[in-house]
């Protein structure tokens, strides 16, 4: 049964997880306003990299704990030991990526075509420092979920949110056309946060350090790891790819483009980690793992949401755009928005697929699993991107995206029962996708309005289709109960 405190949960986790992210959204007229098209696109490879940093600074521990938080909950002693510890792990990694990036971070850095003209100093040793204190704030918004301290999630986040916008913004007003305002604003504003954050987990926990412990869980962490930096690879690497082919100017419209559409991957992440802890409870009591009617339900719930929010998103973000945008060298990632939107209509089945894994622990064929997945991306996007251009990107993404949906599926299914309705996983995702790529190669540039009007209508036509018995007992006073 849905709850009230579900309902509450589920909309702060929805809100405040999206609020540090949601600055990249809010900032982008400022962005656009007072950056070229190729200081953006610089701007975009050096926030990538920080969140290359984030990711081997958390070690893993971002998913650690909510594993291993349930386990250690029973015994106070030694869960404050536990979590105390893996702060200060991050820590000595954090002065271990800061004492390699120094002789070595330009040396990497330049790997990328000379053409580009990255640099290392001073941007990149500042993007080093951000991901520091990212990946320090992300473990503790992991740890707030798991103790479902929802009002305190809700402040940090809102403070974090507050001052990578404000001293981001204060830096593109101070420094116009020169990377070193958003870059160090950024860093003020999660520094700011992630030391106020080391100062509250060490108050509440104390200052232990318990390698023996940490031990316990590095078998776990070590694997994860690497799945997270293939991750990486999969999700942001198609930036730097696109240096091998074309201008830093295009990787700026490229960037917009996909930002825009975060806002869609903002909602969606923020219910989906509302009832992901659920999902993982309810599967722990199984003694065989299998998929279930009220599992589905979480997921068939956010398939239909990911339909609004494409269809809406397409027809809302081109007028966006138009409106806000000065410089008319943006307007290129317009055409670019319902192409990037499709991918995440297929978002809940990479979710869903995925889902077991964790439930199972079975963690150790993930990197495997996803270097092929990102060999595969990474082939496509040679391929692809010489003759599409920036749309060769976005088709080397739905290449990628199909490859890893299969591969998750096939590796799991000895070890996990699926048992699904496909009409509402798969079915009508891939419907509107095809509507959406044949109808717009048409008329999308000519009848825009009309046109993304009619994807607004034909997906809440084929929702009510789909799930017209679940709308037959739909009432808020279940719900709500």
């Amino acid at each position: 049964m849905i709850t009230k405190k579900f309902v509450r949960n589920s909309l702060i986790y929805t809100v405040a997880g999206s609020l540090p992210m949601a600055s990249a959204i809010i900032l982008l007229p400022f962005y656009t306003n007072y950056l070229s098209t190729s200081l953006y696109g610089a701007l975009a490879i050096y926030t990538s990299f920080s969140l290359l940093v984030q990711i081997l600074i958390t070690y893993s521990f971002d998913t650690a704990v909510y594993i291993y938080f349930h386990d250690f909950k029973h015994d106070k002693q030694k869960l404050a030991t536990y979590i105390s510890s893996a702060f200060g792990f991050m820590l000595l990694v954090s002065a271990a990526v800061l004492l390699v990036s120094f002789p070595f971070g330009n040396f990497i850095l330049k790997l990328i075509p000379s053409h580009s003209a990255m640099q290392f100093y001073p941007y990149g040793l500042i993007s080093v420092g951000s991901g520091i204190f990212q990946g320090i704030i992300k473990v503790n918004s992991s740890l707030l979920q798991t103790q479902e301290r929802a009002g305190t999630f809700f402040k940090i986040n809102l403070f974090s949110f507050s001052f990578i916008a404000l001293f981001t913004l204060l830096g593109l007003i101070f420094f116009p056309d020169n990377l070193i305002g958003p870059i160090l604003g950024r860093l003020i504003g999660v520094g700011l946060v992630g030391g106020w954050v080391l100062f509250s987990v060490y108050t509440e926990f104390g200052f232990h350090f318990d390698f023996q412990l940490l031990k316990q869980t590095i078998g776990f962490n070590n694997p994860s790891l690497l799945y997270q930096l293939i991750q990486w690879f999969n999700n942001y690497y198609d930036r730097v790819l696109l240096l091998f082919f074309l201008p830093l100017s295009q990787i700026g419209i490229y960037d917009l483009a996909v930002k825009c559409l975060l806002s869609v991957e903002f909602v969606l992440t923020g219910f989906y980690n509302s009832f992901y802890p659920k999902v993982l409870g309810m599967l722990a009591l199984q003694p065989e793992k299998k998929s279930t009617v009220e599992i589905n339900r979480y997921y068939n719930g956010l398939t239909a949401v990911t339909v609004l929010l494409v269809t809406f998103g397409i027809f809302a973000l081109p007028i966006a755009i138009q409106w806000f945008v000065n410089k008319p060298g943006y307007l290129a990632s317009i055409p670019l928005l319902p192409l990037i939107a499709i991918t995440y209509l297929f978002r809940v089945l990479r979710l869903y697929m995925a889902m077991p894994y964790a439930a199972v622990k079975f963690y150790k064929p993930l990197p495997i699993y996803y270097l092929i997945i990102v060999s595969i991306k990474i082939a496509g996007m040679f391929l692809l991107i010489p003759q599409f251009g920036l749309r060769g990107a976005v088709f080397a993404t739905w290449i990628g995206y199909a490859a890893e949906i299969i591969i998750l599926y096939f590796g799991i299914r000895s070890k996990f029962l699926f048992e699904f309705n496909a009409l509402k996983l798969i079915l009508i995702p891939v419907v509107i996708a095809t509507i959406i790529l044949l109808v717009e190669q048409t008329f999308g540039s000519q009848l825009p309005l009309l046109t993304h009007t009619a994807y607004i209508i034909f997906g809440m036509a084929l929702l009510a289709w789909g799930y017209r018995n679940e709308l037959k007992v739909f009432t808020w006073t279940k719900i709500l109960k």
